[in-house]
């Protein structure tokens, strides 16, 4: 079990003035809750407060490091209803959880587009732009959730009318360009160049081999932003490899049933379970581990704050690298052996067959030498 690093009183009131933030300071004003978001089970029935400001319902969700990388919340905008127009000085990246509607983006140039989105719709707000988004359904109300650097902005400036109201247009970030929202398939290399997604969970993804157990993967970058996200699938009976990067990967599962595992260096791996709609959280290089224990593939996305990604000369995330090359990924080889016995077990129990075999053997042909 990791240790919680609580020190004594004494110790914890010589700092008492740095626990509370402009961010958190304002998420408070809001009038919501601000909940861990390390293991969240099911976004879909997370408990929402009322959002005057804006509207709705809300609740924010943070992980250890939200104060210098982003932040979370969960929003639901009303049957018939639509939420109030803002802009921020922050980037936002959204992903529909249930019901439809349509957003409309515009700057104070008068350039105006309307896009409407269904549940599994992925797409970003663009740093500055008004908007606002509506509820299409007079029955029941519609669910997102969204990941911003709003924490490092806000905690930043610490002037919440400067960070809301500023009049300027980020034109080299959005022009009114009347195909802004509309889905594009310009790939290049694992990136897809598009602002918006209309089917996250059936969105045909590329050939990822280098994490293990064969599977797809795609990237974004969307609205321009300095945030990223990604999303990734593998098969039934198969696992990633486990690995560890910084803070604030806020992972969403899209389909299938399985568990991951997280832990620090050093100390055993604690397991959680999920299904879709569960969100982990990695905490700061904790080396983690994705299991498909389900009868279909397993999809998961991933929002990032790249400000935090650790990457070698060549531009890759060392997440993607083996140990045995310096990066921050462990083979299969070199796991822990609780990791496959763990698995094994969750397959017996539900009477599905193991594929990694054929995930082993084509590691063992192309793996590094350990380091003498």
């Amino acid at each position: 079990m990791a240790k919680a690093a609580m020190v004594s009183d004494e110790m914890a009131n010589k700092f008492a003035t740095e626990k509370e933030t402009p961010y958190t300071r304002w998420v408070k004003s809001e009038g919501l809750d601000l909940i861990p978001s390390h293991y969240v089970p099911d976004l879909n029935t997370v408990e929402l407060k009322p959002w005057a400001r804006r509207g709705g319902r809300g609740v924010y969700l943070n992980h250890e490091a939200s104060r210098t990388s982003n932040d979370c919340y969960v929003c639901e905008i009303p049957a018939g209803g639509k939420l109030a127009p803002q802009r921020q000085l922050f980037e936002e990246m959204v992903m529909i959880l249930s019901g439809r509607g349509s957003t409309a983006v515009w700057n104070d140039a008068g350039q105006r587009i309307t896009f409407e989105w269904k549940a599994g719709a992925l797409f970003a707000i663009p740093v500055n732009a008004w908007h606002q988004h509506f509820n299409g359904s007079g029955e029941a109300p519609a669910r997102y959730v969204a990941v911003t650097n709003g924490p490092i902005v806000i905690n930043l400036y610490d002037d919440i009318d400067f960070i809301f109201n500023t009049k300027h247009d980020f034109r080299n970030r959005f022009a009114g360009e009347p195909d802004y929202f509309s889905p594009k398939s310009e790939q290049k290399g694992f990136l897809l160049d598009t602002n918006f997604v209309a089917d996250a969970v059936n969105l045909p993804l590329i050939s990822a081999r280098e994490r293990g157990a064969g599977g797809g993967h795609i990237r974004f970058n969307m609205a321009k932003g300095s945030m990223n996200s990604h999303i990734s699938q593998f098969p039934t009976g198969t696992y990633k490899k486990a690995h560890a990067h910084g803070p604030g990967a806020h992972v969403i599962i899209l389909s299938g049933e399985g568990y991951s595992l997280m832990w620090p260096e050093g100390e055993e791996p604690r397991r959680y379970e999920w299904r879709i709609g569960t969100m982990i959280v990695p905490p700061n290089m904790w080396l983690h581990q994705h299991f498909n224990t389900g009868t279909t593939p397993a999809r998961y996305l991933a929002f990032k704050h790249e400000g935090v990604a650790i990457r070698n000369q060549q531009g890759v995330p060392k997440a993607w690298i083996s140990k045995r090359l310096g990066g921050d990924q462990i083979d299969y080889a070199d796991e822990p052996p609780v990791v496959r016995r763990w698995f094994a077990e969750a397959l017996a129990k539900r009477g599905i067959k193991s594929r990694m075999d054929e995930a082993y053997a084509a590691e063992t042909a192309a793996l590094p030498p350990k380091a003498a």
